[in-house]
């Protein structure tokens, strides 16, 4: 039987939606959100009726055209155009997992009670999050200020019967899903079309699923790291604590203190040591790694107060008996918080390819390029040009989206966050980093065996034991791209306590 989450005025935050996901739970509405829906439509309904005065969205056009009134008998084609003429999404498509999140997050927000949505129209939603219909989204379109238009309107467009939804791993006809699923269409009535279209909820979910990436890759990238200490016969002095509390930044703290766990018991480590001092790129891991961290939670914590925020506009306070036009749907905090972030994983990655860089040097003892025979053997010497061609990239992506803006709606929508390509590009970084990581580890693993008979601790013996058992020893050439790839596979799959992630 399957496991249920309840949407409620609960916090939802990264490890709640993690379990979600891998749980594969199902949605449910609360009390408490079925009677905030309830109310805020019944309200906004009376509104209609016992009021010709102008709200935006609700019986005017939309952008430019919010001078133009819309009469009662046209308020259900106001909002199923709307959904219809938004959808011009183009590029690749969203991923499925942040589609389905971008369910979720919808959700979310309309159940706090000001959107004015009809009960029917958020239990829809939840049925094709929960059966898996998961709607045909372009990644190209939004500008991430009138809320993610495009997108949404692509995730809203089955709820009509229209559009094209995942059936596995194959595109259907909606309308052919919702026959299959013994499911009639929605029809739209005053607002709800803008209250789907308007909201945050594709940056959100591209956010959310890179961070609870990144929260592992931060993990990962001290483990690697302390793999590349040992296997370059490092000092461990730059990780004491005393250095760090000096300078007191908490991800700084953090990773100091996390690195000389891993290398507890490390026969390695314990060596006297010729080198007086190391590079930067292992001897600064604290101050590199922390500082990611660091932004990682900055991030995270944006994205949790907007997760369970209303995005959406006008917004509608029964209580107050008020409709209010403002500009939640702006993605600004996110935009900026994205491209911080982009920069920030960005430095993991930078980092580890100069200490694989370092390790293929054929310094401390270690055989140049790490192989037997190096000359009949080129052995990692072309794993780290793989590395510093995705470095280099990554440096490119980094590039702020968030500090462009381009006019749109004849003028109305004059500055925009542009935080949808901040998102989609962040997601292009953290797949990057992940392959980073996977050639570090590729390399670090390599080295720790020219250190024999000395060993490692305890606790990286059993990670890299693990990791051997997917990629072997090289003791000559073979194509490493496949071990680069299996690698990849091998650090996505590790199960990482989640206490050690958020």
């Amino acid at each position: 039987m399957s496991q249920i989450h309840y949407i409620s005025s609960e916090i939802l935050d990264l490890k709640t939606i993690a379990a979600i996901l891998e749980e594969h739970k199902k949605l449910q509405l609360s009390e408490e959100s079925i009677l905030n829906i309830n109310t805020s439509r019944t309200y906004l309904d009376k509104k209609i009726k016992n009021s010709k005065t102008p709200v935006y969205g609700v019986n005017t056009g939309f952008g430019s055209l919010c001078n133009v009134a819309i009469q009662d008998e046209n308020l259900t084609k106001l909002q199923e155009n709307l959904v219809r003429s938004h959808a011009c999404g183009t590029g690749d498509y969203v991923p499925k997992d942040i589609v389905k999140l971008m369910l979720l997050l919808k959700v979310q927000s309309l159940s706090y009670g000001h959107s004015g949505v009809h009960i029917n129209t958020v239990q829809r939603l939840i049925d094709f999050f929960n059966l898996d219909i998961l709607p045909v989204v372009y990644n190209q379109g939004s500008l991430g200020a009138s809320g993610d238009l495009a997108p949404l309107a692509h995730l809203a467009l089955p709820l009509l019967g229209e559009g094209e939804v995942w059936s596995g791993d194959t595109i259907i006809n909606a309308r052919e899903a919702l026959k299959k699923n013994k499911l009639s269409k929605i029809t739209l009535q005053s607002k709800e079309g803008l209250a789907l279209l308007n909201g945050t909820q594709f940056m959100s979910a591209y956010g959310v699923i890179a961070l609870i990436k990144a929260h592992k890759l931060s993990y990962l990238a001290d483990v690697i790291g302390a793999i590349s200490i040992d296997a370059f016969n490092c000092n461990l002095s730059p990780f004491s604590p005393l250095v760090h509390y000096v300078r007191p930044h908490r991800g700084q703290i953090k990773t100091a203190a996390r690195i000389l766990s891993f290398l507890d018991d490390s026969e390695i480590a314990a060596t006297e040591k010729e080198n007086v001092q190391d590079p930067y790129s292992f001897r600064c891991i604290p101050q590199v790694h922390g500082a990611t961290k660091d932004v990682i939670d900055f991030t995270t914590k944006t994205f949790k107060t907007e997760i369970n925020s209303v995005t959406d506009n006008p917004n509608i306070f029964p209580a107050d008996d008020l409709i209010i036009s403002g500009g939640n749907f702006h993605g600004q905090p996110l935009a900026l918080a994205l491209d911080y972030l982009c920069i920030a994983l960005s430095e993991l990655g930078s980092i580890s390819e100069r200490r694989v860089y370092q390790l293929i040097g054929g310094l401390r003892g270690l055989p140049p390029f790490l192989v037997d025979s190096p000359g009949l053997n080129s052995g990692m010497m072309i794993p780290q040009y793989t590395a510093a061609s995705i470095v280099s990239q990554n440096k490119q992506l980094c590039t702020p989206a968030s500090v462009d803006s381009i006019v749109s709606s004849n003028g109305q929508e004059d500055h925009v966050s542009m935080g949808a390509n901040a998102a989609t590009k962040l997601l292009k970084v953290v797949e990057n980093v992940e392959t980073l990581l996977s050639i570090e580890l590729l390399n670090a693993v390599q080295a720790l065996h020219y250190r024999q008979p000395l060993h490692t601790s305890s606790f990286l013996q059993s990670f890299t034991k693990s990791y051997r058992e997917v990629v072997p020893f090289a003791d000559e050439d073979r194509i490493f791209a496949n071990d680069i790839k299996l690698g990849k596979t091998f650090i996505g799959s590790l199960n990482i306590d989640p206490e050690d992630l958020y």
